[in-house]
């Protein structure tokens, strides 16, 4: 096969593996949306076959050929064609130590896991998940095997989602976090600052979908390239460039709750929106890690969204959207109030600076499950254990404790960390912004477009097509530094608690 058959064979392969794909991500979203409770069983069917199919393609002695021969012929091609067989070639690797049978069947198991999770979860029953549970934990147990004998397991799903990440790696990472951060939080929790009272008041959700538009319109995203859905638990999927669902949950009481939904998963959304035409229908057009993915939609949601400067355009819309509720109320109270932090339960919920720990509980669970110390059936009390010796709180069901996340139920074990990582990258990227962009004076304005489109040329543009390891040291002005991030947690906070 020469270098140009083997081109022309991958392109080939590419166009059904964005077909097949976007089909996924369609069924995927309408069930996590409108789609009604059982459809779950016909969409496994669905989903399934789908995943057949991408196994045939990918999983045979041609294409083994056809990826070796475009990855010989480095030298002979251009950066995008040679990474993309470099990307198709480590899904390749993923799917072909396992038999299709097995492939498939985890595919399923986790459709219906989903299904069972939001049903665990309404009636915070962990019992009702669990053997559901034990099976993906096994699955993924025997995949980290047969993909590396001798690593540990858990290293192995790591890098499924952060490349190059690992517990030698992580484990002084959230130590440091631990360490530095602990201490802040128990001296803020001390100075607990009283809820004001606009925030007790009640927002009308039909309101708060106004308002959602709005901050979607203030984060820059085009409304004919991207959705707004509602489901349970908040989340982005996109097909390409032109078509990217978003998602929030409304409280009644609570409009900050789908406020920070919006603003976080919106960063995730111009991470895809922003990607080259060039790469788009192709293996490269998503992010290149979910670290670096959440480091966009952290950096949006905390670092711009909860800041002082992000304060006056915010209080506009909401004066615009809720003149009665924040009537009177002024933008040091607003940046106060965006800003309380007292440990909590809720993950998605918690506040900047002790959301990293929230992380840490589950790192910490994800590695005695995959190692086999700890038991399925054993979570809750772990779970419930480790909120009250790291965050002191006490956990009063399976809702609020170990059934408030969907990510377990979709087989992502090893994606959690991902947060915590996404948060500090974020960090040090707004240092090497702030030495060329007047950030703050910008977001004031409620003009966020020097943000992202310094967020483009460094992050947003390449998706997949530059390696971790290149793009975000260029982005970051050096190597990932947890001391970094918990400084700038210290100083945010301490100015705000006057410590």
């Amino acid at each position: 096969m020469t270098l140009q058959q083997a081109i022309e064979k991958m392109d080939e392969l590419e166009k059904a593996f964005y077909a097949i794909n976007h089909a996924s991500s369609i069924l995927y979203v309408d069930g996590d949306t409108v789609a009604p409770k059982n459809s779950w069983k016909g969409r496994g069917k669905a989903l399934g076959y789908l995943s057949e199919l991408t196994y045939r393609l990918l999983v045979n002695p041609e294409t083994g050929e056809v990826l070796n021969t475009v990855l010989q012929g480095k030298n002979e091609t251009d950066e995008v064609t040679f990474r993309r067989a470099e990307m198709l070639k480590k899904e390749y690797d993923e799917l072909h130590v396992l038999p299709m049978e097995e492939y498939v069947a985890f595919q399923e198991l986790t459709n219906e896991a989903s299904s069972v999770w939001h049903d665990a979860k309404e009636k915070s029953d962990w019992a009702m998940f669990a053997p559901l549970l034990e099976k993906i934990v096994a699955s993924r147990r025997r995949f980290a095997a047969l993909k590396a004998p001798g690593k540990p397991a858990y290293d192995v799903l790591l890098d499924l989602f952060e490349e190059g990440a690992s517990m030698e790696m992580l484990d002084p990472f959230f130590r440091t976090l631990r360490e530095e951060l602990s201490p802040v939080i128990r001296e803020v929790a001390s100075r607990e600052k009283p809820v004001p009272a606009f925030m007790k008041a009640s927002w009308p959700v039909d309101r708060q979908r106004i308002f959602s538009q709005k901050i979607m319109e203030l984060e820059g995203i085009d409304p004919l390239n991207c959705t707004l859905g509602e489901t349970e638990h908040p989340f982005t999927d996109g097909t390409n460039k032109w078509d990217v669902r978003i998602t929030t949950h409304y409280h009644e009481e609570d409009p900050f709750s789908s406020l920070y939904s919006v603003i976080h998963e919106g960063g995730h959304a111009l991470y895809e929106l922003d990607v080259r035409d060039d790469l788009q229908f192709t293996c490269l057009s998503d992010g290149v890690t979910m670290g670096i993915h959440e480091s966009q939609s952290r950096f949006y949601e905390n670092i711009i969204g909860r800041s002082r400067a992000f304060c006056t355009p915010l209080l506009k819309i909401l004066r615009e959207v809720f003149p009665d509720q924040v009537r009177g109320v002024t933008e040091e109270e607003l940046y106060s109030a965006i800003n309380l932090s007292k440990p909590s339960l809720i993950r998605t919920e918690a506040d900047e600076l002790t959301y990293s720990l929230h992380v840490m509980i589950r790192y910490e669970l994800e590695k005695a499950l995959i190692a086999g110390d700890l038991a399925v059936k054993d979570i809750p009390g772990e779970w419930n254990r480790l909120y009250r010796e790291i965050l002191s709180v006490e956990v009063p069901d399976d809702r609020r404790g170990c059934l408030q996340d969907s990510h377990w139920s979709g087989g992502a074990i090893g994606y959690f960390p991902s947060y915590a990582l996404g948060s500090a990258y974020g960090v040090q990227m707004l240092h090497e912004m702030e030495k060329t962009v007047d950030v703050w004076s910008a977001v004031a304005r409620g003009d966020l477009s020097p943000v992202t489109t310094w967020l483009t040329e460094k992050i947003h543009q390449y998706g997949s097509l530059r390696k971790p390891q290149d793009l975000l040291p260029a982005a970051m002005g050096g190597p990932l530094d947890a001391k970094v991030y918990t400084a700038y947690l210290k100083k945010k906070f301490g100015e705000l608690y006057s410590l």
